[in-house]
């Protein structure tokens, strides 16, 4: 049987929420209990840049795979994975929108926001942004989203899919303070190589996001906000020691995600802490999210 081949129309209209959250909580499960194995990632230089790889291994599963990207010509990505047992490759994923999908997944089982509907501040209104708040929805009551991004058209029209698409309430914050001032959870996806937003604008019990720039040169949230907290959270330490820069936030410091999601960690302890999670991008939750995606699909 041919593998199944997808592209990103058929990720955006095919691929729900809900699917893309289990399958990343159980690769961040499977990641902490020794059963996914997730590689930092591997570079091929190509003169002008490199050809960057991300691969994994779920054995319990039965299925391995890669993505495979470009930082030189902004390239489609491609993720493919096989099944062990029948050696068949089961699914290609060709353009960004799974990576993207994926990202929003792992922001939204962060689990560290304190309980109860959340008021939600967003810095951006790219596809990381809005891929965060897509999954979000599929776990947490929303209670209200505040947007601010550079290009006000560019958050009216943020906030007016989010009310169409999410059903939830959403407003254009004219200022970065009106929208992260008195927040539960603040999602941060810029490109942006200095600091958006000051740390003492974020109120006591907020919960952090940040997606874009995070190096000690070029960091989109400021240092002091990570002294702030009293707990970062990361996706993969092995991924933030194999920066090539140094990370803005000493890898020492950050909690697995996939630790706290099973208890082995604490989380947080009062509900006026900030915690602040980095998002690094776990190597194989591509391949987890496009198996599970697979399996949707009627053969």
């Amino acid at each position: 049987m041919p593998p199944l081949v997808f592209n990103d129309d058929d990720v955006r209209d095919r691929l729900d929420a809900a699917t893309a959250v289990r399958a990343v909580r159980c690769a961040l499960l499977a990641h902490h209990g020794g059963t996914l194995y997730a590689p930092p990632r591997a570079r091929a230089d190509l003169g002008q840049g490199d050809l960057v790889f991300t691969a994994g291994h779920l054995s319990a599963d039965g299925r391995f795979g890669f993505r495979a990207y470009d930082t030189f010509a902004g390239a489609e990505q491609l993720v493919a994975v096989w099944d062990t047992d029948s050696r068949a490759l089961r699914v290609l994923v060709h353009g960004s929108e799974l990576g993207a999908r994926r990202t929003g997944a792992i922001g939204a089982v962060d689990a560290a926001a304190r309980p109860g509907p959340l008021r939600v501040g967003v810095i951006g209104t790219g596809v990381q942004a809005w891929t965060q708040l897509w999954a979000l929805c599929a776990v947490r009551t929303i209670e209200d989203v505040a947007v601010t991004s550079r290009k006000p058209q560019h958050a009216e029209d943020f906030t007016r899919r989010a009310s169409e698409e999410l059903g939830v309430a959403a407003r254009l914050a004219p200022q970065v303070r009106d929208a992260v001032s008195e927040r539960d959870v603040v999602i941060v996806a810029t490109n942006s190589t200095e600091p958006v937003l000051d740390a003492e604008w974020i109120s006591a019990g907020t919960h952090v996001t940040t997606l874009g720039p995070k190096t000690l040169a070029h960091h989109e949230v400021p240092g002091v906000l990570a002294d702030r907290a009293h707990l970062v959270l990361t996706d993969s330490r092995a991924q933030a020691i194999n920066y090539p820069e140094p990370h803005l936030v000493d890898p020492d410091r950050m909690v697995e995600l996939g630790a706290l999601l099973a208890g082995a960690v604490p989380g947080r302890t009062s509900s006026d802490q900030v915690s602040l999670f980095c998002s690094v991008g776990l190597a194989g939750t591509e391949v987890a999210v496009a198996s599970a995606f697979c399996d949707t699909i009627p053969q």
